[in-house]
């Protein structure tokens, strides 16, 4: 969960403001009021100093990954890396997201990660194999 943290920190202070939120929101394709983000900080800020540090960002993840609502939260993830709505995410799309995302990834690093979550081998990350893979 680090690389995900460091991607909304984006100015590598440790924390994560209701800025940097909705920057990341935004490369996402959300469209959060400034209520929506404050909500969204509050919601996990233990120390209620407005941002979320990373100790606060796992308990956030983890309470995320246990819910119910989980496999719809990783479809629609899944959604947003999808552009051409195939089923499939390409190592282009992988490449488009994380660039709006700050990322600049070499295609060897795009690749890298496609083949970790390739489980047929067809270079493409398919999200019922990816989903139920586990």
């Amino acid at each position: 969960f680090k690389e995900a943290f460091m991607l909304f920190d984006k100015d590598e202070d440790g924390t994560i403001t209701m800025a940097e939120l909705g920057v990341v929101m935004k490369s996402l394709g959300q469209r959060p009021t400034e209520m929506e983000l404050r909500d969204m900080v509050n919601e996990v800020d233990q120390d209620g100093n407005g941002t979320i540090e990373f100790n606060e960002f796992l308990q956030m993840m983890s309470k995320k990954m246990k819910g119910a609502d989980g496999e719809d939260e990783l479809r629609e993830a899944f959604r947003v890396f999808d552009k051409n709505k195939d089923g499939l995410i390409s190592s282009t799309e992988l490449r488009h997201v994380m660039t709006n995302l700050g990322e600049k990834l070499s295609d060897e690093e795009v690749d890298d990660m496609i083949r970790e979550a390739d489980l047929d081998g067809d270079g493409m990350v398919n999200y019922e194999g990816t989903m139920y893979g586990y």
